[in-house]
């Protein structure tokens, strides 16, 4: 039996509904708002987290790519621009965030390079051995199911293939981990209803960064799914994590 972990069992809105159908309506609702706020909660720091993922796969240079959690597809551009690949899936529940996606996949010249699907990361409809590359930027902490979600990553890999998460994380050391601590309790949840109409996700935002697995943790459990060489690297005094792994 798979294990529990916190973040799985932190819900946007109730306890009646799963949380991919909770997640995948709070992101709809957001989806408008979302880029704006993202780069302004994280002061535009985002862009050079997901250059650190990038510079990671770069080497390896994959030609078919699967970015899980895409929302409105930001790492999904990067990665065409940087990598060169020959095609990117840009997967995720939220069909309101990929409209977004589309459009910003548009504007770049990018359509014959990325595409959109709607996807449950913890049942891909992908063949086994697929891609070269499977990546997700600010995801994890929202799978209902993150063991069974990072076996589903594995195995949708193909061997000799890398896989490449950036995640939201808990400073470890003082004084960054009160001043974050202070930072995600009351500024996140305030600029968020600045911005949006949706007050739950900025609640439910920090509190999912909290609880979800990070560090040795993490590294534990891309082990424990078949991942060889499973790494975490600490970015921006913690504030963000870099998890890195391949299928032999």
């Amino acid at each position: 039996m798979a294990k529990r972990y916190g973040s799985e069992t932190v819900l946007p809105y109730n306890d009646q509904e799963r949380k991919g159908t909770q997640i995948e309506r709070m992101f709809d609702s957001i989806a408008g708002t979302y880029d704006q706020l993202n780069h302004t909660l994280s002061f535009g720091i985002d862009k050079w987290w997901r250059g650190r993922g990038i510079a990671y796969l770069r080497p390896f240079s994959p030609q078919t790519i699967l970015d899980i959690a895409t929302g409105t597809g930001d790492l999904a551009i990067a990665m065409a621009h940087h990598l060169k690949p020959e095609r990117i899936v840009g997967a995720d529940l939220s069909t309101g965030m990929m409209a977004i996606g589309k459009e910003k996949v548009a504007r770049a010249g990018l359509e014959g390079k990325i595409v959109f699907e709607q996807q449950d990361c913890t049942a891909l409809t992908y063949e086994d051995n697929s891609f070269d590359a499977v990546t997700a930027a600010f995801g994890v902490r929202n799978f209902e199911e993150i063991e069974r979600g990072l076996s589903e990553m594995r195995r949708v890999l193909k061997p000799g293939g890398h896989l490449m998460i950036l995640e939201l994380s808990t400073p470890e050391h003082f004084p960054m981990r009160q001043l974050y601590r202070l930072y995600s309790d009351t500024v996140i949840p305030f600029i968020g209803q600045l911005f949006s109409k949706e007050k739950v996700a900025y609640h439910y935002l920090p509190t999912s960064i909290r609880v979800v697995p990070q560090g040795q943790v993490m590294v534990d459990l891309l082990r424990r799914v078949g991942f060889q060489d499973a790494r975490a690297r600490a970015l921006t005094f913690g504030i963000c994590s870099l998890y890195t792994g391949f299928k032999s």
